[in-house]
Formats: C-alpha cells, sequence, structure tokens
C-alpha cells in the first residue's frame, strides 16, 4: 500500500495570514530579478518530479562498498595533481623554519600518494553551522580577499581532495555546489541566495507584499511535492520534501530554488569534473523499519555526485545516484523495468541530511497559536506512518546483502538527520583505508554545553566516531584515541584548536593508519556565535555576516593575532604534512614538533570540568 502525505496548496496558503513582513534593514530582491552570475545546471527529466529516462547501455546496479566506484577512481586522477601547486604554495606561505616544503613537494609530485592527502568535514547544527562554517570555508579559500596574507589559511579548500558536511554544514556545502563551486564571499556579494531575514515558512524577502510572495511560494512547495507524489513510478513524499524545497529558495540560485537541479549533476559542473573542486560529501542516518532511537549501531549513508550508500557491513553497498528512482531489486534492474532520474534533487538531499528541522516549524515563533495544534497534528501523522524522515522509496537496496541489510526486505529506506547518532561531525567517509586521508580538517559548530552557557560543542561529535570505532560496525577502521568531553572543556579543547592522532599508532584497533585530525570548535571572537540550532530560524545580513566573520576568526585563530597562536599557520602545514612525512621515512622538523607539543593532545584526562562559560576574544561586531 502507497503510503503518500501530502500537504495541500491551501493548507500551506493559510499560514500567509499571520505572517510579518520582512525586518526593514534586510535587503530584497525583485521575484522576477535576472541571474547575473553563473550557477549549475538543471537536470531532471520534470521538475522535481522523478521521471522515466532511457537507461544507459549497461544498465545500473548496486555495487559492493570493498572499493571505490570507477567513477571516483578516475576522478581521483584528476583531482589529486590538481592539489599539488595549491598545497605547494599553502605550505610555502606557512613558512616551516628549517623544512623547505617546496622541495619537497617537487620531490614527490610526480607520486601523488606520497604526498598529504586533505580533508575538510562541517558540522550539523543548523543555521548556526551552515554560517559558522562558510566562515571556516571563506578562510580556507583562496579566492577570498586577503585569504592568503600573512596569518591566514586561505589554499586549504584548493589543496583538499574531499569535504564532507551534515545537516547545517551539508546546506552550505551544498549551497556552494548547486552554484557552480562558488565562493562564500561570491554568495554573500550577491542578493538573491543567503538571504535568512524570514524563516522556511515565510519564503524569501521580497519587495511589496511579503504576505502575498509568502502565499504564492507555500503554493509552489505544495504543487512541486504534490507532482512527485503524483507522478508515474512508486514514489513516496513526505515533510522531508517540503522542507528542502523551502532550503532551495535560500541556498540556490534558480528560479523557484532550482526544482530541477540534482545532487549527482554536480559531476557535470566544469569545476568537479576537471578536478579542480574537492568531492563533497553528505551524510545521513539510517532508521531501521519501527526504530525510534538512532544509536551508533545505526548504518551510515553518504551522498556524492556519483553514488549514495554504505561502507557499514550491514548495507555495504552503492547505488548510482542519478538512478534512485529507479526499482532495483536483489542488486539489479530487472529486464522491463525502467530507468528513471530526478529523484536525486539537491534540496531533497540536503533536506535528508538535516531531517531532525522537519520538527523545528512547530517551534517557530512565527506560528500563531491556532496553527499549532493542526500543523502538529500533520507532524504526529507523518511520524505514525515514519514519514518524518526521509523517505527513499523505492529502495535501492531491495533485496541487496540480505544476510546483513536490516531493510533489505523493506520497499522503503527512511534516512535521518545525519547527526541524531552524535557523530555530528561527518567523519566517517574521510576516515575510509580506501579514500587514503592523510588529516581531516574538522569545524564542529555543534551545540552540546547546556544551560550555564548554551549551544557550544564539548568534543561530544568526536567522542561519538572514537566510541563506534570500538564496535563491528566499524569494519576494523582505526580511529585515533581520545579523552572524554570534561577533557575538552577543562583543557580548552572546546575554545581553540587542537590535534588528536598525532601519534599514528595510538589509535583504536584496526587496518589502517587512520587521518590526523585538527578540531576547530566553535567559540566566540567578534560575535556570540552560540545561537539556538532551533530557536533561531531567521537572521538578519547583519547577524549573517557577523558569524560567518566569527567563523572565519574561529579557524584562523583571528588570523594568527589570538594569544600565543602566531605560529598557527605553520602548525597547521604542520599538521597536514605529519602523515605524509611518516609515510616517506622523513624526520619531523623542529618547528613541527613544538607545533605538536602545542597542540597535540598528550594523554591527560580530567574526570570532572567546570561549567563552560567562555569570554569574547576580540571586540565584538556589533548587529
Amino acid at each position: 500500500m502507497k503510503y503518500t502525505y501530502v500537504l495541500t496548496a491551501s493548507a500551506f496558503t493559510s499560514l500567509a495570514s499571520s505572517l510579518a513582513v520582512v525586518a526593514s534593514d534586510a535587503r530584497v530582491v525583485s521575484p522576477n530579478a535576472a541571474d547575473t552570475w553563473k550557477r549549475a545546471s538543471p537536470q531532471a527529466p520534470s521538475g522535481y518530479a522523478p521521471a522515466q529516462v532511457d537507461c544507459p547501455s549497461t544498465r545500473p546496479t548496486i555495487r559492493s562498498a570493498d572499493h571505490l566506484s570507477d567513477a571516483e577512481t578516475q576522478w581521483l586522477l584528476k583531482r589529486r595533481p590538481n592539489t599539488v601547486d595549491p598545497m605547494r604554495e599553502f605550505l610555502m606561505r606557512a613558512n616551516i623554519n628549517g623544512f623547505d616544503a617546496g622541495q619537497y613537494i617537487d620531490k614527490h609530485r610526480s607520486n601523488t600518494s606520497a604526498l598529504p592527502n586533505i580533508a575538510l568535514a562541517f558540522s550539523g547544527g543548523g543555521y548556526r553551522a551552515l554560517l559558522n562554517g562558510a566562515g571556516a570555508l571563506a578562510a580556507f579559500d583562496s579566492r577570498t580577499p586577503n585569504a592568503t596574507s600573512q596569518g591566514h589559511l586561505g589554499g586549504l579548500l584548493q589543496a583538499s581532495t574531499y569535504t564532507s558536511a551534515l545537516s547545517g554544514g551539508a546546506w552550505m556545502i551544498g549551497s556552494i555546489y548547486a552554484n557552480n563551486f562558488s565562493s562564500v564571499q561570491n554568495l554573500i556579494d550577491h542578493n538573491d541566495v543567503w538571504q535568512f531575514q524570514n524563516s522556511l515558512l515565510k519564503g524569501p524577502p521580497r519587495s511589496g507584499s511579503q504576505m502575498l510572495h509568502t502565499a504564492k511560494y507555500l503554493k509552489h512547495l505544495a504543487e512541486t511535492v504534490s507532482a512527485k507524489a503524483g507522478a508515474k513510478g512508486n514514489f513516496e513524499t513526505s515533510l522531508t520534501d517540503y522542507y528542502g524545497r523551502g532550503l532551495s529558495f535560500q541556498l540556490i540560485n534558480a528560479h523557484h530554488g532550482g526544482p530541477a537541479y540534482t545532487f549527482s549533476s554536480i559531476q557535470n559542473d566544469d569545476s568537479f569534473s576537471k578536478g579542480d573542486a574537492p568531492m563533497p560529501i553528505l551524510v545521513a542516518d539510517e532508521r531501521a523499519p519501527g526504530d525510534q532511537i538512532i544509536s551508533l549501531n545505526a548504518t551510515l549513508f553518504e551522498f556524492n555526485p556519483f553514488e549514495m550508500g554504505s561502507f557499514d557491513p550491514t548495507t555495504y553497498g552503492f547505488a548510482p545516484l542519478k538512478y534512485i528512482g529507479s526499482n532495483f531489486s536483489n542488486g539489479e534492474l530487472p529486464q522491463g523495468q525502467n530507468c528513471f532520474a530526478g529523484f536525486d534533487n539537491i534540496g531533497f538531499v540536503m533536506g535528508t541530511s538535516s531531517s531532525l528541522f522537519n520538527q523545528a516549524s512547530l517551534m517557530n515563533p512565527d506560528i500563531p497559536d491556532s496553527l499549532k495544534k493542526p500543523l502538529k497534528g500533520i507532524l504526529d501523522r507523518f511520524g505514525r506512518g515514519n514519514n518524518d524522515i526521509a523517505d527513499f522509496t523505492p529502495n535501492p537496496f531491495l533485496g541487496f546483502h540480505k544476510d546483513t541489510n536490516p531493510n533489505s526486505n523493506s520497499p522503503r529506506l527512511t534516512l535521518v538527520d545525519g547527526g541524531e547518532d552524535l557523530q555530528n561531525i561527518p567523519l566517517n567517509p574521510v576516515i575510509q583505508p580506501m579514500r587514503n586521508v592523510d588529516v581531516i580538517f574538522a569545524v564542529d559548530s555543534s551545540a552540546d554545553t547546556g544551560k550555564d552557557s548554551m549551544n557550544w560543542p564539548n568534543g561530544t561529535a568526536l567522542v561519538a566516531t572514537y566510541q563506534r570505532a570500538n564496535t563491528d560496525i566499524m569494519n576494523r577502521t582505526a580511529f585515533p584515541f581520545l579523552p572524554g568531553q570534561d577533557t575538552f572543556v577543562a583543557l580548552g579543547f572546546n575554545n581553540r584548536p587542537a590535534f588528536f592522532g598525532c601519534n599514528s599508532s595510538n589509535v583504536t584497533e584496526g587496518n589502517n593508519i587512520p587521518p590526523l585530525i585538527v578540531y576547530l570548535p566553535n567559540s566566540p571572537y567578534v560575535f556570540w556565535s552560540n545561537t539556538s540550532t532551533l530557536g533561531k530560524l531567521d537572521y538578519s545580513i547583519a547577524e549573517r555576516n557577523a558569524m560567518i566573520e566569527n567563523g572565519y576568526n574561529v579557524v584562523t585563530q583571528a588570523n594568527s593575532t589570538r594569544q600565543g597562536a602566531s605560529s598557527w599557520p605553520t602548525c597547521v602545514a604542520c599538521a597536514v604534512l605529519s602523515r605524509s612525512l611518516e609515510r616517506n621515512g622523513e624526520s619531523i622538523p623542529q618547528a613541527c614538533q613544538q607545533c605538536f607539543t602545542e597542540y597535540c593532545w598528550n594523554g591527560t584526562t580530567v574526570a570532572n570540568s567546570a561549567p563552560y562559560t567562555p569570554n569574547m576574544i576580540l571586540p565584538a561586531v556589533h548587529t
């Protein structure tokens, strides 16, 4: 039986009468504003609704996860060489005393496997994570004005192979790639996207009557999702469809938020296809049928431009992302079954990684009390049918790995927010041994701390992955040893950068040498960036910019001006080089040894920490 829930256009439109107009200090755009800068091209054959397409000459199949896909392997042959010159430039600017970084890179240039392999990981945390992560990404991006100046970290993005993200971090990364690997600076310089003055229930800020535009916006959301529900094929819809479409209006520079834009279309973008940009990977958790609590043993799914699937020993397989709307069975698309495309709408994929926000609408202050009860009824009804999550029907992994896959007998694959298992930093894709990552820059915008000073990280996300690494679900994938959250707080690891895994042998049992992790926690440099995940769903332009500026300062340590941080770029370079130097039998420069003494966890643990109440590090930005 098909359980599809579709909100009617009238149900959405009825919200409009209660919504306030946009704040007077916000920038607004004409609803017919012309696009003035490039963006991705729509790839879905029929707008938001999946549709039948011609199958390729080799029919799509589900593959085992015992190797990387041929597409990723071929892409790496382009990307890895393209990271060499940016890496060389970055390391030279870092100026490691007594070490000729340029000579080292040139010595191994012809063998990129000898050189550092870098990944960037951006945590969840709603708009807080989007904006803090955007500041970090801007700091890593050589295209950002002044990012390659002394004390800055520009070029790290260009030297990276992978970027992983979930929830709010996935919104940021998804938006960057949906807009042709645009820079953060470019996105905030244009008034077509990243306009967060209104919540998703209001729609983008517009000139004229905001209430009228809101009514049209909500009507459009209802109609596009209805088109998917009514499309030929076995498709379900859930609240994530509406939510993902709303996100697209904020994040994608296209008419109506680009309903035909797919995540798999990123593989055709020039920047990505030529290997000029890292591979984006978004993460979600599986919620097996009947489960309500997401544990560390939940199967983790990733979405990259080529595939969706899991390295976990449960599903242990990948499906071609472009064709996941097709009716696969036992790992194959049976003869007589048509190929469908367009299911992987980029807003839906971003929404899947952050489906916890389905519940946020109940907390939105824009909703009057008279509407909260019926809206809660809708959400309750979705929950009873497992529709409070993202519904991937038909299940691409139906009949696949029946002995281990808990969802192999279900026509539905149900996924939820990638941080619901507490692994709020998406490390799993980039610690996989076959990806050979040497160092991960982990930007943590989590909200772990309690009532004394809420919504700051305390290492919980890292600790959760460490705990998972000690279970069978990780397939003997090694991970650095970590202390508990009290140690993070007591030793200040949640207020400044820290390195974990500096000693490559001090790790959990496994078959590989895991990456060194550079932990970069959100902290208050110029703005109180500990905004509520679900309680703050709109930001003025000034607030948005202050959050991004603060995130830039978080990862650069105020451009190396924070007390004791004058050598920060050098220490970042040492973290980048660490595994490569070890692999090639090279000695560690004295300058790097000093950095590791300063930033590496030395094994000290603290049983109980005082309440965390940080102070502003620099003069505050006023909004």
